[in-house]
């Protein structure tokens, strides 16, 4: 084996050595082709017709339909619980069908008509489930009553329009308001106070009077 060769080189020649290559590294940086910059989110124009009144919004693409409501249109009604689907917080009213909106991009939406908590009912004209939850107690810190109330109108009508649930035992009949089909429907609206039983009273009572 051959010994390796001595190498000469002085602390002078050394630093010598090593600015000239980093002038050199940075004279080819100079040449490389410089990057793009990056590109603002694409956005685009939706048109919501929201408790009746039309709308005009300029969105980012990627803005869901709750923070339009929210941030966008100040109806800060529907609260942002979970953000993830699963506790129903968010509950709105869309072309007669209730969604999770914080789901649902807003862009996906023009042109719908959206229904809030706000367009249900006010103070003094409550919607007949706004008062039924005030007389059952249906609520307590009331974080998710508005997305309770709107999925329990929602219900009623899926149930008057014939749809079946899970627990819906004869398909090719008419489902029934029932305590058990109640409770099922409302098995995506969470209540961490667990006011439920109030709240399927309260559904039953609008049932029994819009009977």
């Amino acid at each position: 084996m051959q010994p390796f060769p001595e190498i000469d080189v002085s602390r002078r020649g050394l630093i010598i050595a090593g600015a000239a290559t980093a002038a050199a590294g940075s004279a080819a940086a100079g040449t490389a082709p410089a990057r793009a910059a990056p590109q603002a989110p694409a956005g685009g124009t939706v048109t919501l017709v929201v408790n009746g009144k039309r709308r005009e919004l300029t969105v980012d693409n990627r803005t869901t339909l709750l923070d339009a409501l929210r941030e966008h249109l100040r109806l800060t009604g529907t609260k942002k619980g979970c953000d993830h689907g699963q506790c129903g917080a968010c509950t709105v009213i869309v072309e007669g069908r209730r969604i999770n909106s914080c789901l649902s991009l807003a862009v996906m939406h023009d042109g719908d008509k959206v229904t809030t908590i706000e367009g249900l009912g006010a103070p003094g004209d409550l919607h007949p489930m706004q008062a039924a939850f005030v007389k059952h107690d249906g609520y307590q810190c009331g974080y998710c009553t508005p997305g309770q109330i709107c999925s329990a109108v929602a219900v009623l009508e899926e149930i008057k329009a014939g749809a079946p649930s899970h627990v819906t035992a004869d398909l090719n009949a008419k489902p029934k308001v029932t305590a058990d089909e109640l409770r099922e429907r409302m098995s995506g609206n969470i209540c961490r106070c667990g006011a439920y039983s109030n709240i399927i009273e309260a559904i039953e009572d609008v049932a029994g009077t819009q009977a």
